[in-house]
Order: structure tokens, then C-alpha cells, then sequence
């Protein structure tokens, strides 16, 4: 039997509508060192935008990396959980190995333009059988106990998708 391997990629969009505490702290957080970091590329103050650094300001496409050592201690907090993807019975179970931050656009007039995402790289995951909207999953194998297999079930949801998948078998 062929076993397939899985990594989920979780796309966290946040922005000046956030409601929950931990994506207001990075909002926060990320709009603050942005604004920081624009002032090195932009000291005769001609620019307000992200967009407007990226096309007239030299070396402004560092920007994203340098913002996004802000969201590093917030990361943290999540003790390796990707945020809002819970299995059928409403548990957080997706870990996360690997994460990429993106800087989508700012404004340091304007801090409701500003918008981040962070994509959640899982660690594998064993997919055993789709359900309708839901996959069938578990942990790769060296973690069962006693012959039995612990499995999740969860629906896939926006923002959600298979990064990769290994065939092996």
C-alpha cells in the first residue's frame, strides 16, 4: 500500500481588522518596526507607502526581512502550534517546523493599510483518507503505540492547503 506524506501550508492573513489578542500584538508589533525600519530608506520623508519604498527607495526590498524579526518572540508564544486549524473536535493538533513572513503593504501615515501574513509550514503528516471536506491524518510512523494509529480529522478551510505530498510504497 502506497502511504502518502503530507506538509500543510496555513496562510494567516492579519490586518487592522484583527480581533483576536495574539494577531492585534503582531499587527501591532509589525506596524511599529515598519515604520522604524522605513525611516532608514526613506529620510527626506517622500515616501508613506510600502509599494511607494519598494519602487523609489534603493534597498528597500529588505523591508520584509527586517520587519519580520518583529514577529519572531510572538511565534514563540505559540509553542509550535499553527493558530486556527483544529481538528473535528475543535483541538489546535497541526505543528508548525517552518514559518515565512510576508509584508503585503503598510503605510506609516496610515496604519490601517497595513497588512501582514504568515505562512505555517507543518511537519509531515501521514494522509491516510479524505471524508468529504475533511482529511484523515496522523503522525508519521514511529509514533504509534501498540499497533493502534492516533489520527485527526480535520476539514480543510481557506487559507489552508497541501504544500507537499511524498509517495512512498
Amino acid at each position: 500500500m502506497t502511504e502518502r506524506t503530507i506538509t500543510l501550508c496555513y496562510r494567516k492573513l492579519i490586518d487592522a481588522s484583527a480581533t483576536r489578542p495574539w494577531d492585534k500584538l503582531v499587527f501591532a508589533a509589525t506596524y511599529r518596526e515598519f515604520c522604524l525600519q522605513a525611516q532608514y530608506f526613506n529620510q527626506e520623508k517622500r515616501y508613506h507607502s510600502l509599494a511607494e519604498l519598494l519602487q523609489h527607495a534603493p534597498g528597500a526590498a529588505q523591508l520584509p526581512f527586517l520587519v519580520s524579526g518583529a514577529v519572531r518572540g510572538y511565534l514563540q508564544q505559540l509553542n509550535g502550534q499553527v493558530p486556527d486549524v483544529a481538528d473535528n473536535l475543535g483541538r489546535l493538533f497541526l505543528k508548525f517546523t517552518q514559518f515565512q513572513f510576508n509584508l503585503l503593504a503598510s503605510d506609516v501615515l496610515d496604519q490601517a493599510r497595513h497588512q501582514v501574513a504568515i505562512n505555517f509550514y507543518s511537519e509531515p503528516l501521514v494522509w491516510h483518507d479524505t471524508v468529504g471536506p475533511y482529511l484523515l491524518v496522523s503522525a508519521p510512523p514511529g509514533t504509534a503505540t501498540a499497533g493502534e494509529i492516533p489520527t485527526r480529522l480535520f476539514q480543510i478551510q481557506p487559507y489552508l492547503s497541501i504544500h507537499s505530498l511524498q509517495a512512498t510504497g
